[in-house]
């Protein structure tokens, strides 16, 4: 490792291309420079600067130790601060999984305000589906996890709370057959036809769906999104969040249906490991514990056609 005089020696040759210029540069006498130019060259066993021109220039080795070390230098300064950020309590890095329900724009405002803090904290933000939320806590892929669904598992250090619920309606396309048959639609109705579902990410289980029928055939999509839009589109049938899908059920690209056996509503939780707690989870739980922030995110943006 360069001490930062003499970084300093091999960035003022390099940028003045002479010993005199350097000399300036640097306060010091050519005398002086010349000798701690000779001892680097010495500690390394080579030849680090080229003397043969009339522009003094360090030769590729010398060029590789000047590139090598501004890096480790960084390196070193960088670290030096991860250190007191963790040792004043921020985390090194906090990752946050969210359940595919929730927009990941609704979540900008709040990371804008996070970077706000200058904590030095970074953020990496994912998202997993059904049984993948809770899944991602136990097995080390998160440090929090926000619209899980189902009941909070049996897991060391456990800490949760309600996010809030989403209501759900069944819905299909315009074109599909259920538009026109009477209601309420009862299971066998539901069941002759292909349903929409979003795919449990879980990497432990089969993974689970909800809604869907015994025998009933599954199209299974990568996000509510995709599965609203292939509703749309007379692909199939199925759930979808009341609050996204009013829009288009207004303008009659989805026709609300009642059926016989209505889904209960959800509820979401937000749920952390309870022994790994930082200022960063913490500011983040208070956060989550906003009522206008939790509306937001459950409500969602309305999906247009």
């Amino acid at each position: 490792m360069l001490s930062e005089d003499e970084l300093a020696l091999l960035e003022a040759i390099r940028d003045s291309g002479s010993l005199s210029r350097a000399a300036a540069r640097l306060g010091k006498a050519p005398s002086t420079v010349s000798h701690a130019a000779r001892q680097l060259e010495a500690r390394f066993d080579a030849l680090l600067f080229d003397r043969r021109r009339y522009r003094l220039q360090l030769t590729p080795a010398g060029q590789l130790l000047a590139q090598e070390a501004a890096r480790l230098s960084l390196d070193v300064s960088r670290l030096t601060q991860r250190v007191k950020q963790v040792a004043s309590g921020w985390e090194d890095r906090l990752w946050v999984v969210t359940d595919e329900l929730l927009e990941f724009e609704l979540l900008i405002p709040v990371i804008q305000a996070f970077d706000a803090l200058r904590s030095g904290v970074s953020l990496r933000i994912t998202h997993e589906v059904l049984g993948g939320t809770w899944e991602s806590l136990r097995d080390g892929r998160a440090d929090l996890v926000v619209g899980a669904t189902n009941e909070p598992p049996s897991m060391p250090h456990l800490k949760w709370f309600e996010l809030g619920v989403i209501d759900w309606v069944f819905a299909v396309s315009p074109r599909h057959p259920l538009a026109k048959v009477r209601e309420p639609l009862t299971r066998d109705m539901i069941a002759a036809h292909r349903s929409v579902v979003v795919a449990d990410s879980s990497r432990s289980t089969s993974g689970r769906v909800y809604g869907v029928q015994s025998g009933q055939p599954v199209l299974a999509v990568p996000s509510m999104q995709a599965k609203v839009r292939a509703q749309q589109e007379g692909l199939g049938v199925g759930w979808v969040p009341r609050d996204r899908a009013a829009g288009l059920i207004k303008t009659g690209a989805l026709v609300q249906k009642k059926v016989a056996n209505p889904r209960e509503p959800n509820v979401l939780y937000v749920g952390w490991r309870g022994d790994q707690e930082g200022r960063a989870l913490a500011w983040w739980l208070e956060q989550l514990r906003q009522p206008r922030l939790a509306r937001r995110l459950l409500q969602g943006r309305e999906i247009t056609a």
